[in-house]
């Protein structure tokens, strides 16, 4: 799709994403979940919507499907973080879409659940991204929530966010090759245009698959 397309579709749109954008601050706000304890969790979710901005044109297979990724976007974390069930999930896209779009925005949100788990490597195992990678745009919506926690960590100086730097660094190849669906569905793809920011920053592996330039 072309970048013009995205944008326009996001304009036809945008009562429906700024309500949406609006329900996602309000819910996390009534759990009191923060970001890196200084900013409402909105700051992340905004983060992350906005890179499905930016970089959506890349996988978005049609007009259809608009609705769905801003809503991953902004509800990625309800399920794990704001009590949310699926059904919940589903039955709050469905305010803003049709079924097959509901059906579709709560299995990104359903696919970016962490596992149950001790470790962080408990919570994200094999399981678990072999559901993102089986998932239309939830490789990407991963991304783009990877691409803001690195954003963040990256021009922070404090201890915890330096060490989640290191964190993210060292996960870096590992996590990308992880959701990597290696598909020919553009739903499933992961920009290069975004892998070159990650890789800019973290200054690390050079992993590039060959989908959007």
């Amino acid at each position: 799709m072309t970048t013009n397309d995205f944008q326009k579709y996001i304009e036809k749109y945008a009562r429906e994403i700024r309500d949406i954008k609006e329900q996602a601050h309000a819910l996390h706000a009534s759990v009191n979940q923060t970001y890196d304890d200084v900013h409402p969790y909105a700051f992340h979710l905004d983060m992350v919507a906005d890179n499905v901005n930016k970089y959506g044109h890349c996988v978005c297979a049609c007009e259809q499907d608009v609705l769905p990724m801003f809503f991953g976007a902004y509800y990625h974390d309800s399920i794990e973080d704001a009590r949310l069930t699926y059904n919940d999930v589903k039955n709050t896209a469905l305010r803003y879409m049709n079924e097959k779009q509901a059906f579709m925005a709560a299995e990104i949100v359903y696919a970016l659940t962490n596992d149950k788990g001790r470790t962080r490597e408990e919570r994200a195992g094999d399981k678990y991204y072999q559901g993102i990678r089986e998932t239309p745009y939830a490789p990407f919506v991963k991304l783009a929530d990877r691409l803001a926690n690195i954003t963040y960590s990256f021009t922070k100086g404090d201890e915890a966010n330096t060490h989640m730097a290191q964190v993210y660094s060292q996960e870096l190849p590992h996590f990308l090759n992880a959701i990597d669906a290696r598909s020919e569905d553009v739903r499933f793809s992961l920009p290069v245009m975004m892998l070159e920011e990650i890789n800019k920053q973290v200054s690390t592996a050079s992993y590039l698959p060959d989908t959007c330039g």
